[in-house]
């Protein structure tokens, strides 16, 4: 039976343990073959928390994986990628069967080095389960052969060259991995365009209803959560096929707004700032002005 309370698992070694798998060879990383892990605890726990960076590649995983609010069933070779501190769970019925690979990173590893920041800025280590990166056959191979360089490197006798080949490996692989990611915003097109013409849709219902004066600008984070999609994917997702982050596209939905209180009402530029939610007309003003290249009543005036 599962465990009800989280746990938070500090080193890759405590990992291998938790998982019945040998010592690590490297105290502060690891690849582990998934073939070696065939059987969940029987106190697995509801959810764990690693201190550590863990980017795996599955296939045909019997079992689910719950990471955030999302669960997804692994039929096929998938990417995905989690940060320290981030929530996940497993839940399998008797024997799992799957194959690929786990990379485990402790941010230990990356200290002193450009990467440690760098990594940081990687949106993928955000995504929920179900946004998790699907590999063409050769995309595959390319993220395997360097999965085996980085585990050939700290098999052999370490040395003072050891941690900057294997982080010139990892950082080759978080490349790609951003690659390849940017490919499958495009190829994906028919659940992306979904998403856009849903965006479309929010956009407009929430502009056209009293949320905006009552709640104020919609977030990025309330468009995302009913989009069911995370805020990073779905700003990924916008740079690519619009050139645009989700806040542009609220901010350009509120001009189109604004622009038609200005041209087809009376109401002053403060009413109109008010019945679009911001507290100060100034910041209306400036916003609108920095959009438009002219301010609210020069607008308005050019309908006269």
């Amino acid at each position: 039976m599962a465990n009800m309370e989280p746990i938070r698992i500090k080193t890759i070694a405590e990992w291998h343990q938790f998982r019945h798998l040998p010592k690590p060879e490297h105290p502060l990383i690891s690849v582990v073959n998934f073939a070696d892990v065939k059987r969940l605890r029987e106190d697995e726990p509801r959810s764990i928390v690693n201190n550590f960076y863990s980017i795996a590649l599955k296939r045909s995983f019997n079992a689910k994986m719950k990471y955030g609010q999302q669960a997804y069933d692994f039929d096929e070779g998938i990417m995905f990628f989690i940060s320290p501190g981030q929530v996940f769970s497993i839940e399998a019925d008797g024997e799992i069967k799957h194959s690929g690979w786990s990379l485990l990173v402790h941010p230990d590893f990356l200290w002193n080095t450009p990467l440690a920041q760098k990594i940081k800025q990687y949106e993928f280590f955000s995504y929920s389960v179900h946004e998790a990166l699907h590999l063409s056959e050769k995309e595959e191979t390319t993220i395997a052969g360097i999965i085996q360089n980085i585990e050939q490197e700290y098999h052999a006798n370490i040395d003072r060259f050891s941690q900057d080949v294997i982080i010139a490996q990892l950082e080759l692989l978080l490349t790609y991995s951003e690659r390849f990611y940017q490919r499958q915003f495009i190829t994906r097109k028919i659940s992306n365009h979904k998403i856009l013409n849903r965006l479309e849709e929010i956009l407009s219902d929430y502009f056209n209803s009293d949320n905006l004066a009552k709640q104020g600008l919609p977030t990025v984070h309330y468009i995302a959560e009913t989009l069911h999609v995370s805020p990073n994917y779905l700003s990924g997702l916008l740079k690519v096929l619009t050139g645009q982050s989700t806040q542009q596209h609220i901010h350009d939905k509120l001009i189109e707004k604004a622009k038609e209180r200005l041209s087809t009402t009376s109401l002053s530029v403060s009413e109109i700032a008010y019945e679009l939610g911001f507290e100060h007309p100034q910041s209306f003003s400036k916003l609108f002005k920095n959009k438009v290249k002219t301010t609210p009543l020069e607008y308005r005036q050019s309908f006269n």
